[in-house]
């Protein structure tokens, strides 16, 4: 189930952008399908059984990817996949097919579905923590989703900060209970719950994470804030699936901690005076989302509050509370959009007789609020009468609790009145509200949720049995009896309560005009003003520490760290003084010819120094870099040595390319004592760095862990050390690698492009230069425009298109700066190098090579094209995107090592394989072979990435002030000069 959701929010754009809105019936089939599937394992789950399965994750750790379903799961699982199947019909009707985003938005949202059941399947709590995390996302791309409006982007950026907040707060606890409890199962955890100190602060922590989740004081801003988004993102987030997340790691930890004074009295205390505060705020809201917005907050207190008690009688209530709420709530919000879409407006001030005139919502609207305020013969009244129930029999707190629920439930039906009046009934002060009648289909799933509420009640003892297998699990109250769910308990105490809140109610309905300017007396705290407050503290604060640690100098930055190195070790280095051990003699080196490169590398780091011309500074860095690649072949790893010659290369070509945006020469030398103080660093490093180099090799006392690297080798199928090391053994590693490097390409882009541009084609393929002639002094020289850019070439002959060329794009150059012979040599060279490459990546298991010395080797074919042809010329060669190869090959190498755990035994696990070809051979082939090819295409990519943006890019700045120093200039003035770096 959770592999199809994401495989269909993966296609869901491209099924939008081929059959409009009404893709989103075709991608209702996958939580349908889930739905059914739930429904199917209701006689497991009545006789006792659970579902679970689980895959070794991280063993050593303790981790695993488990799921497990009991009642409490099958119960959620029908919850997020049937009320999402519902929405996503809705959704087919509520937006147009013109709606921007439209494709992202349903990708999104079906991946959202996907983690609400991971998250309420996982049996594991670092599994059910990442899947808590994805929903924080998701949402928070669902309530941005219209990214033109800056409100939507602000509640979007709350409902992350805040429940992101929580997240990391719950897992602490979750880390701190599970090396408690031994283990990160869930169902061991709750079969032998841990005690302690410790776990009742681990206890608090994971409370806290749930009531930021489920929008519980003092974290309820986000969740009206969060009403800026489509109204079926309301509908499924915020009534049925992400606020019940929260919910639900309450009702799952119960069972374990029932006697947890932590635990208990924080969900009582928070969550009825969420309950009394969330239903106050409704009374005075005049937008329905906001109404309905409050009243969730309301809500959610009153199922903590249920779920967190650690009475039988109280988890029955909550849990059957739990689908009540989803069953009246998420139809609600979907009437706010039928009314929103219908009439144009939200505002109850604007709304008037709607009642005569959209009959089919009005009585659907009915029956969800009459749920919603517990009215028989709804669900909801069978929920809160159990509820009621659970709290007549116990003691003082027991009789608080039941107040302030009965406070809350008050106020439960008067915004339920509020809402019902505010959209439908007839306002003699307004006109009666246009209407544009709502479509059956549109309709429908409202409709289907509001009928399940009203035959809930009736049929609620055939719920019963199911609900009980999860109340069964915590035990009951001391002095109470087993309760169960049914419409009728009798002439009781919750009876004559369920009365009273419905008469308080309609007597608040009364005199809602004097509760609104109550209210808005009483309103000294404005969450929302304080959180941006708090917001606007924090960012203030982090202005003034910035400003006083970080002042720009980069010498300051290392200086710093450089210092703090030298004190750290090197007190423990004298402290206990290493050389009082039995080490042997000092070997200076192996063969005298390793000498040669390490006086280069010395030599080389001194005189840069000195030097005051960036570019010598740079060519001397090289010079010392070739030497260490030198010292590595001597010593006998041609691997290392052919990959740092192939690194120094390309560092050079992009410190050239930088540099020509810098002065030719380093800024005044610095001051006396400031040298001597970096001499005396340097020194000290330097001296601290080689002897702890020289203690750690000589002080081995165990075996060197090279002397298993052959075996490895072979085991792996590869004969190249090194290479076997970087794609098998270390593959973690290298995965890390690559990611960084992704990574880096997209920060350098990211600094040089404002804007993205694409390079303009001609028909054939080749970069389109388009040829003007201007009336300069000069003579009517050609002009060409380099994509806005134009610049007058002193002597430049043009081409047709249809004529041979050697490098098409070179065309655009001045003559004086280009060279025959380098175009024809880079055009020949070009495809030898290539092929080169792909020999480098081919033969990387078995020889000298691998896929990131190969990537970089074809990268140096693209840098010489460029340097012969320009910019154009690269564009022309690389007609495919950087960001385009750096993601196939991101994609290649995690799919590769996703696959070792589905048809292996583990992530990333290897093999071997001989292929016959029949006359041509059988070569042998490793899956470390594809894993490379996902690294040769990412380093092709960054290097691409890098030309564009530090080649290519800068080549515009410099050709766009030339313009405008020409332009400043005016016509007839001389060339401006060009600093070109030899």
């Amino acid at each position: 189930m959770l592999i199809a959701h994401f495989i269909v929010a993966a296609i869901a754009p491209l099924l939008v952008r081929l059959w409009g809105r009404n893709a989103f019936l075709a991608l209702a089939v996958v939580p349908g399908v889930s739905t059914v599937w739930a429904l199917f394992q209701i006689p497991t789950i009545l006789n006792g059984g659970a579902l679970s399965g689980s895959v070794a994750w991280a063993p050593a750790f303790s981790l695993r990817l488990g799921l497990y379903m009991d009642a409490l799961g099958l119960v959620m699982t029908l919850i997020a996949a049937g009320v999402g199947t519902l929405i996503l019909v809705y959704c087919a009707r509520y937006f147009s097919d013109s709606e921007p985003g439209l494709g992202r938005f349903a990708g999104v949202f079906v991946a959202f579905a996907g983690a609400m059941l991971g998250l309420v399947l996982a049996d594991d709590l670092i599994q059910l923590f990442v899947y808590w995390e994805l929903t924080t996302v998701f949402s928070y791309l669902l309530i941005g989703h219209s990214t033109e409006l800056k409100e939507s982007r602000r509640a979007a950026m709350t409902a992350l900060t805040v429940t992101t907040f929580g997240g990391l707060t719950m897992l602490v606890g979750m880390i701190v209970l599970g090396e408690a409890a031994g283990t990160y199962v869930i169902s061991e955890i709750v079969a032998a719950p841990p005690g302690g100190l410790v776990v009742e602060v681990a206890l608090g922590l994971i409370m806290i994470g749930a009531m930021s989740k489920s929008a519980l004081f003092p974290f309820s801003l986000w969740l009206p804030a969060a009403m800026r988004a489509p109204t079926p993102v309301s509908g499924y987030l915020h009534a049925a699936a992400m606020v019940k997340a929260g919910v639900y790691l309450v009702a799952r930890l119960t069972p374990a901690f029932p006697d947890s004074a932590v635990w208990t009295s924080m969900a009582l205390l928070f969550g009825v005076l969420t309950m009394i505060l969330g239903g106050w705020k409704a009374l005075r809201q005049y937008d329905l989302k906001l109404v309905l917005a409050y009243g969730t907050i309301s809500q959610l207190g009153f199922l903590i509050a249920l779920l967190g008690t650690g009475t039988r009688a109280a988890a029955l209530a909550g849990i059957a509370m739990l689908i009540g709420h989803s069953l009246f709530k998420a139809p609600l919000f979907l009437v706010v959009g039928i009314i929103d879409h219908s009439t144009g407006t939200r505002d109850v001030r604007e709304l008037s007789g709607l009642r005569r005139s959209m009959p089919g919502t009005f009585w659907t609207t009915v029956i969800a609020l009459a749920s919603m305020a517990g009215l028989p013969p709804m669900l909801g009244f069978a929920a809160k009468e159990l509820a009621f129930g659970a709290y007549t029999h116990g003691g003082a707190t027991d009789v608080l609790v039941l107040i302030g629920m009965v406070v809350g439930s008050t106020l439960t039906v008067a915004y339920s009145l509020r809402f019902l009046w505010g959209a439908f009934f007839d306002k003699p002060e307004v006109t009666p509200t246009p209407v544009h009648a709502p479509g059956p289909l549109f309709l429908a799933p409202a409709a289907l949720m509001a009928g399940l509420s009203l035959i809930g009640g009736p049929l609620s003892h055939l719920v019963d049995p199911l609900l009980a297998r999860y109340a069964d699990t915590v035990p009951l109250a001391p002095g109470s009896y087993e309760t169960h769910l049914a419409l009728w308990h009798g002439f009781e105490l919750p009876l004559l309560l369920s009365a009273v809140c419905v008469i308080g109610g309609l007597i608040l309905f009364r005199v809602r005009g004097a509760v609104v300017w109550l209210g808005a007396r009483t309103s000294f705290v404005e969450p929302e003003r304080v959180y941006r407050r708090m917001l606007a503290s924090l960012e203030n604060l982090a202005l003034q520490v910035t400003g006083g640690t970080q002042r720009g100098s980069l010498p300051v930055y290392l200086g710093t760290i450089l210092v703090s190195l030298v004190v750290a070790a090197g007190w423990w280095v004298v402290s206990e003084p290493l050389w009082d051990g039995d080490y042997p003699p000092v070997r200076l080196w192996d063969t005298p010819v390793e000498v040669i490169p390490a006086v280069i590398i010395a030599g080389t780091a001194l005189l840069t120094l000195f030097v005051r011309r960036r570019l010598f500074a740079v060519i001397l860095v090289g010079t010392g870099g070739y030497g260490v690649g030198a010292l590595f072949y001597i010593l006998g790893s041609p691997d290392l040595a052919l990959t740092q010659f192939l690194v120094e290369t390309v560092s050079l070509v992009v410190f050239v390319l930088v540099l020509r945006r810098f002065p030719s020469h380093f800024s005044s030398p610095a001051l006396r004592g400031r040298r001597v103080w970096n001499l005396a660093i340097g020194g000290a490093l330097g001296v601290l760095v080689a002897t702890m180099s020289w203690f750690a090799l000589a002080g081995r006392k165990e075996p060197s862990i090279a002397e298993l690297y052959p075996a490895a080798a072979e085991e792996a199928g590869g004969y190249n050390i090194v290479s076997v090391l970087l794609v098998d053994v270390r593959a973690w590693d290298t995965m890390g690698e690559i990611s960084v490097l992704a990574a880096a390409a997209a920060g350098v882009a990211s600094l040089m492009f404002v804007r993205r541009t694409q390079p303009r084609k001609a028909p054939g393929g080749v970069m389109a230069v388009s040829v003007t002639s201007s009336p300069q002094p000069s003579g009517g020289r050609a002009r060409i425009d380099l994509g806005g850019l134009t610049m007058a070439p002193s002597d430049l002959h043009i081409r047709p298109q249809w004529n041979h060329t050697w490098l098409p794009g070179a065309d655009a150059l001045p003559t004086e700066r280009r060279s025959v012979i380098f175009e024809v040599v880079s055009r020949f060279l070009f495809p030898v190098i290539m092929i080169i490459s792909v020999y480098l990546l081919l033969t990387g298991h078995g020889a000298v090579g691998g896929g990131f010395a190969g990537g970089i080797v074809a990268g140096l074919a693209f840098i010489v094209r460029y340097l012969a042809g320009g910019r154009f010329e690269l564009y022309n060669t690389a007609w495919v995107q950087p960001g385009v190869l750096i993601g196939a090959g991101l994609a290649i190498s995690t799919g590769i090592a996703l696959g070792g755990a589905i048809f292996g035994s583990e992530v990333l696990a290897g093999g071997d394989f001989y292929l016959d070809l029949w006359i041509l051979g059988e070569p042998h082939l490793t899956v470390s072979l594809f894993f490379d090819i996902g690294v040769y295409l990412l380093v092709i990519g960054l290097i691409l990435d890098i030309l564009r943006s530090l080649g290519a890019r800068i080549d515009e700045q410099i050709e766009r002030d030339a313009a405008r120093a020409r332009a400043a200039a005016g016509p007839g003035a001389p060339e401006p000069a060009e600093e070109v770096i030899s």
